[in-house]
């Protein structure tokens, strides 16, 4: 099941179609009641499918769909055709997230054959990678229908170890705009790409001021608040001045730190330093800053449900805290008491040659068919 879910190429700018309705046609002789929602162009779609009885809360596992880009990786397998190399599955997509995905599935029919007395969830989203944005709308169904499963397990990689918290993140996209023209007469221009580089470097320096001063959690893997810069786009060639320039970052903050504080502080760097020098030579010039994603941050409460779940099923007393996003703070919004368990290390997600190991898929396993004891008849 690894090997096919990971041959379907689901990179988040494409369609996962393919792959859910390979999911829906799987499930269909189980009985399943099967409700899929899509994005705005009918390219993607979230499979939301109950298992067992009905009109009983049940208990749900969640997984995305989406995989991120593998150009520009230098790969020593095809990644989406999955190799089996010293004990490890090689492949886009094994340890963010689709041989959680792939356990449960292989377990539906003995879910079913096993009876069970409550109901089993399985919510498949797509475009996880780009700010959790297609759960939104499974979560919105699933309200409006007056469907709220009991707790929910997100199988993010977590090596098995149950994880109660995560970061928030808030994303964004800056476009600076300046004033083109010949480089041999740069003053009379505003170079876009320098301005940019300005603005960069001053997100960098708040990233060491919050490394160096905090606050910090050292409950979470990477102890404080961060502040990145991915994508930069600008310039046509060197004998331009750029008149535009475009650039994306993100904070990824601790509970109790306020994003839009850091973000106050990155405006008035650019509309008191930067601005008033670029408009000095064209008045059009400047910073235009949108929102891209918003990721809420999770903080379960130890002593909830499906936290207890977990451990148990897990077998670990211990639980973590991380500092990637997932889509567990949506469906805790919601309402639904949410929990992040699941094969894999967040340390191989996104990288070339990423992988799984057979042991943590075992011990995927192990943790599902506990979950059978609890929720089956037999």
């Amino acid at each position: 099941m690894i090997r096919r879910l990971v041959a379907f190429p689901t990179v988040s700018r494409d369609s996962n179609l393919e792959l859910i309705h390979y999911v829906r046609d799987y499930l269909a002789p189980f009985d399943a009641d099967i409700r899929l929602t899509h994005d705005d162009g009918a390219r993607k779609a979230n499979l939301y499918a109950t298992l067992g009885p009905r009109g009983v809360a049940g208990v749900a596992l969640s997984g995305h769909t989406d995989v991120v880009p593998v150009e520009g990786q230098p790969w020593d397998t095809d990644p989406f055709n999955v190799v089996e190399i010293d004990g490890r599955l090689h492949g886009r997509g094994t340890s963010d997230m689709k041989s959680f995905i792939a356990v449960a599935l292989t377990l539906v029919p003995e879910f079913v054959s096993r009876g069970l007395r409550e109901p089993l969830h399985l919510a498949l989203s797509y475009d996880e990678e780009v700010g959790c944005l297609g759960v939104g709308r499974m979560i919105e169904d699933l309200v409006r229908a007056n469907l709220r499963p009991r707790g929910c397990i997100v199988g993010e990689p977590t090596l098995m170890r149950p994880v109660i918290a995560h970061k928030g993140k808030k994303s964004y996209r800056c476009t600076v705009r300046g004033l083109a023209g010949h480089s041999a007469y740069a003053p009379g221009g505003v170079n876009a790409v320098e301005y940019a580089a300005e603005a960069i470097a001053f997100l960098k320096g708040m990233a060491r001021r919050l490394r160096d001063c905090g606050p910090w959690d050292h409950g979470f893997d990477v102890a404080y608040t961060t502040v990145h810069t991915g994508v930069v786009r600008g310039g046509t060639q060197l004998n331009v001045i750029p008149g535009e320039c475009v650039f994306d970052f993100e904070f990824r903050h601790l509970p109790g730190d306020d994003p839009e504080r850091l973000l106050g502080e990155f405006r008035r760097y650019v509309a008191t330093r930067l601005e008033p020098e670029m408009r000095e030579v064209h008045r059009d010039a400047g910073f235009v800053i949108e929102r891209l994603s918003e990721i809420p941050l999770l903080d379960a409460s130890p002593e909830s449900e499906i936290v207890g779940l977990a451990q148990e099923l897990s077998g670990q007393a211990q639980f973590g805290k991380v500092s990637f996003g997932t889509e567990a703070s949506r469906f805790q919004r919601a309402g639904i008491p949410t929990v992040v368990c699941g094969p894999g290390s967040i340390e191989q997600a996104h990288k070339p040659n990423e992988y799984v190991t057979i042991e943590q898929v075992a011990r995927c396993e192990a943790f599902l068919r506990r979950l059978m004891d609890r929720i089956c008849r037999n």
